[in-house]
């Protein structure tokens, strides 16, 4: 036996047009939405936005900015979310997954980069305030293959096991260098004591910046 119910006619009254039924309405209206679409027209009779248009009105909301930085030598610019991190900007969008997300709170140091000279978890920095800086990630310390001292230094004192954190370990111990917190073994702990080793390699870690600090000595 057949389920399916049958919508009854219905007679219009004399002079008023012939009601739609239901199938009828939404016949219509799909055949009118392709034809809109296919036009590009949108729902409210205009034609698409542009990808300018678009631009202005996401800064226009206050939930974004636009933002123009150096990333590894190479000009970027941007519309950010204003809540998103710099690391999620370098892995997500930037595909630079050199940077690794580990505690991403700060507590870490596996997102170590550098913004304008200086190291900063890049969990912890705002994308939108970037505007105008130099950002280095671990993928800038070699741009053309050729290894920073201190990555070939990781590699020769054998400073790494897992590797995760080693980016950010290096990221760190360049700026140590650089900072000239490289008197002593116990300088070197002290201002490397940000970078997390799960692994345990903390004296050769330690062992790698020193090379580097004192020209291999």
């Amino acid at each position: 036996m057949s389920t399916d119910v049958q919508e009854p006619e219905l007679q219009p009254e004399e002079g008023r047009p012939s009601p739609l039924s239901r199938r009828t309405f939404i016949a219509a209206t799909g055949t009118a939405t392709g034809v809109a679409v296919a036009a590009g027209v949108t729902g409210s009779g205009t034609r698409p936005v542009s990808a300018t248009e678009d631009v202005a009105s996401e800064l226009a909301d206050g939930t974004t900015s636009q933002v123009s930085f150096l990333l590894n030598g190479r000009r970027q610019s941007l519309v950010v979310d204003n809540r998103a991190s710099l690391l999620d900007l370098l892995r997500e969008r930037l595909d630079l997954t050199g940077t690794k997300k580990g505690c991403d709170a700060g507590a870490c140091g596996a997102c170590t980069v550098h913004v304008d000279g200086r190291r900063v978890n890049a969990c912890l920095t705002f994308a939108a305030r970037l505007d105008g800086a130099q950002v280095t990630t671990i993928e800038g310390l070699a741009p053309d293959g050729d290894l920073h001292p201190l990555q070939r230094a990781f590699i020769e004192q054998d400073a790494l096991q897992c590797g995760f954190c080693t980016p950010g370990q290096i990221m760190s111990g360049v700026a140590c260098i650089r900072e000239g917190h490289t008197e002593s073994p116990e300088e070197i702990r002290e201002w490397m004591s940000g970078n997390i080793c799960r692994c345990g390699c903390y004296v050769k870690i330690v062992r790698a910046v020193d090379h580097v600090a004192t020209g291999g000595r």
